[in-house]
């Protein structure tokens, strides 16, 4: 998708922090690298073009029984363009990339439909509308025309989807398989998902507190049985941080973050 998206003049950027700390303690989106255009009207952002950018979110939906459903996790890899646009044939255009970067992967147009409707929503200083991406009847990224509301002529676009939802489409086994290989039926896709989320919050520079980055570390953390954390976390931990060092995050290595998150676990039961 990269390649795609570069032979058309749009490169890929470097990651933003994680540990972000502006409207949101943690990084939540890619479209956040272009906060100050979209937010304060001015002419300048921290990133732009194609980015595959880590973020954390306590959104995913669970079942009944607390469980995140299929397509759902607290860190992901938040597939991206955010672009700064001169109009709505600009949205467009990028639109169209899009589609032939998911055409570049396997994920060709006859399987893809574009839903939604032309309602604005607002938040805060920013408007914008939203249509769907779909394939094969399921939903799996949107692109959205963005706005500086009391200025308008500050228009941006931001498409994107979940890179691991992305591989759920191309592959052939299960939601949990895709994701986290055979770990995930050793000890369950909850788990798994806490252990890749402490990882990267570590890697991020973040350590455990009361407060802030620190307590969504402690909070992530919370179905890590302290017997397991006794045991050692290490080899869950070695496979997290190099899902994310693939990714572009850099941080401590896996005997640092795995003592780091065995310590908080253990020290959360006295």
């Amino acid at each position: 998708m990269a390649r795609t998206f570069d032979d058309n003049g749009i490169p890929a950027d470097g990651l933003l922090p994680v540990w972000w700390g502006r409207d949101t303690d943690l990084t939540i989106s890619a479209v956040q690298a272009l906060d100050p255009w979209l937010k304060d009207g001015v002419n300048r952002v921290w990133r732009e073009g194609f980015l595959p950018q880590p973020v954390v979110r306590f959104t995913g939906e669970r079942d009944s029984d607390g469980r995140l459903r299929d397509g759902y996790l607290t860190s992901f890899v938040n597939l991206s363009c955010v672009q700064r646009i001169s109009g709505t044939h600009h949205h467009a255009q990028l639109i169209d990339i899009w589609i032939s970067a998911l055409s570049a992967i396997g994920i060709h147009a006859g399987r893809l439909t574009i839903s939604g409707d032309l309602t604005v929503w607002h938040r805060g200083p920013v408007s914008g509308i939203t249509l769907f991406f779909s394939c094969d009847g399921n939903v799996f990224a949107d692109a959205v025309l963005l706005w500086h509301t009391a200025r308008p002529e500050y228009l941006a676009t931001d498409i994107g989807s979940g890179a691991e939802r992305l591989a759920w489409i191309l592959s052939k086994v299960s939601w949990a398989e895709t994701v986290f290989g055979p770990t995930a039926a050793l000890w369950g896709v909850d788990l798994v998902d806490a252990v890749r989320t402490a990882t990267l919050l570590v890697m991020a520079g973040i350590r455990p507190g009361a407060t802030g980055p620190g307590s969504a570390l402690r909070r992530v953390l919370r179905p890590v049985p302290a017997t397991m954390a006794a045991a050692g976390l290490g080899r869950i931990v070695r496979a997290q941080r190099t899902y994310w060092t693939a990714i572009g995050m850099t941080g401590p290595g896996w005997p640092a973050i795995a003592t780091a998150l065995e310590d908080e676990v253990l020290s959360a039961e006295h």
